[in-house]
């Protein structure tokens, strides 16, 4: 058995379950000169010396297989375990604490679970979820360079939980009437498949056989397609796409809008300006929703927010871009108005975003370029 000091985001008692994978014993334990600050731009808890301070938190006396659990996911973040002695009920305990490897971080003010639970608590029970899922099967530095699109899948399972549609047609059974009766995990990286065997009430209102099917999940994504209503013309951006190749595609280079996934706590409108900066160093001037949508629901697990974005396109505007972290390698394209109908009609468009998009701006470009 081993005692361990937590002063973050295992303090919130559903995340602790999944990492720990039972209810261990919980007492309230205090770190003297130290306190909990939030770290800049991610909001994370960090623990900070501080002479006159106490970093408050609780400590879970746990068993050996519970202790593994717990270690692997810490390392996910580079955190491993330390000797330290805290108070508990006033008295000293000597404990561990799971310290940072790396290098101090800028912090800017108190860390507070409270505050944290409210707005994360939920995404975070479903990323810790995948994170000890996948700690089955790979190194913790692993899932740790994942962790991103973990969070990014979790977001977007909250944000298709609460999605409320008219349903102004249809039936529309809710997710009750389908029975899982299992679900495996056969490949999970970056992307994730996803095996399940289903039954789900028919429409007659008898239960179907049960189904064997198979989910590709990515995250959701957001699409811009910039325009520029002065000059009326587009901007498209041509790049390798992966789906293509490996379907044959003779010429897997596509054109296609602006696209990026949404980063978990991340609005939709906010990941598109942000992607519109980094693949094409494009300021938007207005942003008009065009549809919220799944682009292929019969086995991809995504959900598309797609946007035609107003915007100064001069001639010097193209070039190659992309963010060089992710490897990216995009040349951007300006394309007149009347060019881009025919390349419409002609069949050069085939990123579905991008028919999506431009069968809006034609029905919307009167409009767009009077009012700009």
């Amino acid at each position: 058995m081993a005692d361990i000091f937590l002063f973050g985001t295992l303090c919130h008692g559903p995340v602790l379950q999944v990492v720990a994978g039972g209810d261990p014993v919980m007492r309230q334990a205090d770190l003297l000169g130290a306190s909990v600050q939030r770290a800049v731009g991610t909001g994370w808890p960090v623990l900070v010396e501080h002479p006159n301070q106490t970093a408050h938190g609780i400590v879970v006396t746990v068993d050996d297989a519970a202790l593994a659990r717990l270690d692997a996911y810490e390392a996910c973040f580079g955190y491993h375990r330390a000797p330290i002695s805290v108070r508990v009920e006033g008295a000293p305990l000597g404990a561990f604490v799971y310290r940072a490897g790396r290098a101090e971080v800028d912090t800017d003010g108190p860390w507070s679970l409270s505050e944290w639970a409210r707005d994360f608590g939920p995404l975070e029970v479903l990323a810790a979820q995948e994170v000890m899922r996948q700690l089955q099967s790979a190194q913790p530095e692993e899932v740790g360079q994942r962790f991103w699109m973990i969070a990014a899948r979790a977001q977007s399972t909250l944000s298709a939980m609460g999605w409320q549609r008219p349903g102004l047609v249809g039936v529309n059974p809710a997710r009750d009437d389908v029975e899982l009766i299992g679900q495996r995990f056969p490949y999970t990286k970056f992307f994730s498949v996803e095996e399940f065997s289903i039954r789900h009430r028919r429409f007659d209102g008898q239960p179907s056989a049960i189904q064997e099917r198979a989910a590709f999940r990515v995250a959701d994504a957001v699409t811009v397609l910039p325009y520029d209503p002065r000059r009326d013309r587009i901007l498209v951006v041509e790049q390798l796409r992966l789906g293509a190749y490996a379907h044959g595609d003779a010429r897997p280079w596509l054109l296609e809008p602006i696209a990026g996934m949404i980063d978990a706590g991340e609005l939709p409108e906010v990941a598109a300006h942000r992607e519109t900066q980094e693949e094409a160093g494009l300021t938007l001037e207005a942003l008009h929703h065009v549809a919220r949508y799944y682009p292929s629901p019969g086995g991809l697990a995504q959900v598309l927010t797609s946007y035609v974005g107003l915007a100064d396109l001069p001639d010097d505007i193209t070039g190659i871009g992309g963010h060089v972290g992710e490897g990216e390698d995009i040349l951007s394209h300006l394309v007149p108005w009347d060019l881009a109908c025919r390349m419409l009609e002609a069949g050069d468009m085939v990123n579905a975003p991008l028919v999506i998009s431009m069968q809006w701006l034609q029905i919307h470009r009167a409009r767009l370029r009077t009012s700009g």
